[in-house]
């Protein structure tokens, strides 16, 4: 019902007031990017892996469980302390159509090859040999209009269609989904307020999934001030496969935050503080606990800008689950779930790690080459998850990190970073990366993720086309043993320490 009052309310809007009926003359742009990667690197999980190594979106909160780099069988197919190489691909063609300030619309097209030579169908597909693919994804279509003041002396505007959903997508993830966003511009703040739509099982039914937002923002003096709350309805929890897949639970979160970004007296600050709670209940079966969420995750960032050098320090903290009261989570739709069983054999209750939005990316701002792929070749690689169904720690939730860095421009077509970074772990009785066991079975509790390395390289060879290349290494700590079950009665693994070589080639337009 909500969603047609708003609905209603943008319609009452655009026939009311003033409405000028002027034909504009069409303004057609294009613009986007395209860039080719490449990846040589040794016991950094590939977000692509194909079988027989389990794919990173299997990962689901809040523990990762089995390494990514074991073989679920016995075979050649690990794919642990082997050196591994391969390139991919990704074009954004953005086609932007506008009648006047009022009006306009775009459409987002994607095509992808995960991995040159691969031998898939369709999406993600596109550098398969003899090319040929139905690989063009549509990203984003929606309306952008202006509408009429209805007697109110400010401007409103709404964006219907599906477009990116993204607010603060670095700390509370992000998806492209259906919806409506709506905005009120009190000069010097805007505010927003949005409605998506996730998941329309069946229209005659309240089994459906909706996301309400606020969001409102200023720029006071060169200071950003903001804050927003995001509140999930799902009365089917998590994303069925298929609209007539039977769903046993439902769920209601929400995601509070603040955040400032601007310039004070010579230094540039970034800071974040978000907040995940809520609740999954169990629909079918009323015996099963209901499990409660709370987490939450912080980051400052000061930046140091000096002539042509920069230095800056990162830190981040996100809150890790008690594996005593939270199950692993290791199979695919399983984690955090009313009766789910923790390792220590109790109901799972309550999951403290923090938790990105359902379904959804974190791919967080470039402070880790090694865990998210940022800022070289963001999302393609590295220790994060991608979950399409349910809630999920991204790349940040259960760590906290501690980063020093400096850059120099040494022309204005190139410019080095040297970064230092401690990981660590926040999982209580438990980790979030390995899953080492102690002598009795039960997940064994480390503190160090380890100590890594980055070391960047910016090459801007035109105005449009941009080269960089990125070295990470990883001084692994003991928070990244796995556990192998393949040899009875098992055994701890400790993988040769993490590194990688990472280019891109991007040409925007």
């Amino acid at each position: 019902m909500r969603k047609f009052i708003v609905l209603g309310i943008i319609g009452l809007l655009a026939l009311s007031g003033t409405i000028v009926h002027a034909q504009e003359k069409l303004d057609f742009k294009v613009s986007g990017f395209m860039f080719a990667q490449s990846f040589l690197q040794k016991n950094v999980p590939n977000a692509y892996d194909m079988p027989p190594w389990s794919p990173i979106s299997a990962w689901l909160p809040p523990i990762y469980g089995p390494s990514p780099l074991l073989s679920p069988d016995t075979g050649d197919g690990r794919a642990l302390n082997k050196t591994r190489s391969w390139f991919g691909s990704r074009a954004i063609l953005n086609l932007d159509m506008s009648m006047g300030k009022e009006l306009s619309g775009r459409v987002a097209l994607e095509i992808d090859s995960a991995e040159w030579g691969e031998r898939g169908e369709g999406r993600n597909n596109a550098g398969r040999w003899n090319a040929d693919q139905a690989a063009v994804e549509v990203k984003s279509f929606y309306i952008d209009v202006g509408l009429p003041y209805f007697g109110i002396p400010v401007p409103i505007t709404a964006r219907v269609g599906v477009q990116p959903h993204a607010i603060r997508p670095t700390m509370t993830g992000g998806a492209d989904g259906a919806g409506i966003t709506g905005g009120i511009r009190i000069d010097p703040v805007t505010i927003q307020l949005l409605w998506r739509k996730p998941l329309e099982k069946l229209d005659f039914s309240a089994d459906d999934m909706d996301v309400y937002g606020l969001h409102a923002f200023g720029k006071f003096g060169g200071t950003t001030i903001g804050g927003y709350g995001l509140y999930w309805d799902m009365k089917t929890y998590p994303l069925p496969p298929n609209v007539s897949s039977p769903s046993a639970h439902s769920g209601k979160m929400w995601w509070l935050g603040l955040y400032t970004d601007g310039r004070f007296g010579p230094l540039d600050v970034n800071f974040d503080v978000v907040s995940d709670l809520g609740k999954i209940k169990a629909k079918l079966d009323p015996t099963h606990q209901d499990v409660k969420y709370f987490g939450w995750a912080s980051r400052l960032k000061i930046d140091y800008p000096w002539e042509k050098f920069n230095f800056g320090a990162v830190g981040m903290y996100a809150s890790g689950s008690d594996q005593r009261k939270t199950d692993g989570g290791a199979a695919a739709g399983t984690g955090g779930l009313p009766g789910n069983t923790t390792p220590f054999g109790t109901p799972t209750r309550r999951v403290s790690g923090y938790m990105a939005q359902p379904a959804s990316e974190q791919f967080p701002w470039g402070d880790t080459l090694m865990i998210s792929g940022q800022p070289v070749v963001g999302g393609f690689t590295g220790y994060h998850v991608l979950n399409y169904a349910g809630l999920n720690r991204g790349s940040i939730g259960g760590t906290w990190i501690a980063k020093l860095y400096g850059s120099y421009k040494v022309a204005p077509w190139y410019k080095v970073t040297l970064a230092g970074i401690y990981l660590g772990d926040t999982t209580k009785h438990g980790n979030t990366m390995g899953s080492a066991r102690t002598a009795a079975g039960l997940p064994r509790d480390d503190k160090t993720i380890g100590w890594e390395l980055d070391f960047i390289h910016e090459f801007n060879i035109y105005k449009n086309l941009k080269y960089d290349v990125g070295f990470s290494y990883l001084f692994a700590g003991k928070a990244l043993d796995y556990f192998d079950a393949r040899v009875s009665p098992g055994r701890n693994i400790s993988g040769k320490d993490p590194w990688m070589l990472a280019s891109r080639l991007t040409y925007s337009f």
